[in-house]
């Protein structure tokens, strides 16, 4: 092609791939959360592949595969705590809360899909410390409840870490029963079970 020619292309005849911003590793988190909303396994191979990088691009972004998808299920977490109201109503409303949270969970079709995809990488990655998603549920639990506390709302004999600890354990209870003991998850009795323990 000659340099005229060359100077007369247009920049409508551009690749459109040419034109899409570059990724990075907010474009790959965010990829990798829509594959998970939408019920796909996700994959470093898989994701490496779509967004154009090498795998070893995409570990150095997001790290392994366990934190990814521990980041990954700590946004769906906390999406889900942005959607439930645990203020103003003591214990009564805490009960509420914890129950609305495991209903929430329960009914979530990518989360039943994940569970029942990879049981043990759930639990290890949902359930222990082997990720941030536990931890960082007790430590805006305890936030929630402090606030209760405070407020004249709620007493516990308790210091509230503890009691923030055994509201997120009974929950994972009526969460992860099927995989536990085979039953179905029962959002209803985390809410009876909650309201029994604070009042």
């Amino acid at each position: 092609m000659s340099a005229t020619l060359r100077a007369n292309v247009s920049p409508i005849d551009t690749p459109l791939t040419s034109l899409q911003p570059r990724p990075d590793a907010a474009s790959a988190f965010t990829l990798a959360c829509s594959w998970f909303a939408a019920g796909r396994r996700v994959d470093m191979r898989e994701l490496a592949a779509e967004l154009g990088v090498s795998r070893a691009t995409l570990h150095r972004w997001l790290g392994r595969r366990d934190h990814l998808l521990a980041e990954v299920l700590w946004a769906e977490t906390s999406r889900v705590f942005d959607n439930v109201t645990f203020t103003g109503r003591g214990a009564l409303g805490i009960a509420d809360a914890i129950g609305s949270f495991v209903s929430t969970v329960n009914s979530s079709a990518a989360f039943r899909t994940f569970l029942q995809r990879e049981p043990e990488r759930a639990l290890r990655l949902l359930t222990t410390k082997a990720s941030v998603v536990q931890s960082r549920t007790i430590a805006q639990l305890t936030d929630l409840l402090s606030a209760e506390i405070s407020a004249g709302r709620l007493t516990t004999p308790l210091p509230t870490p503890d009691l923030a600890y055994i509201l997120v354990r009974l929950a994972e209870s009526f969460i992860y029963t099927d995989l536990i003991t085979g039953d179905e998850p029962d959002a209803a009795k985390a809410h009876a079970a909650t309201q029994s323990l604070l009042t």
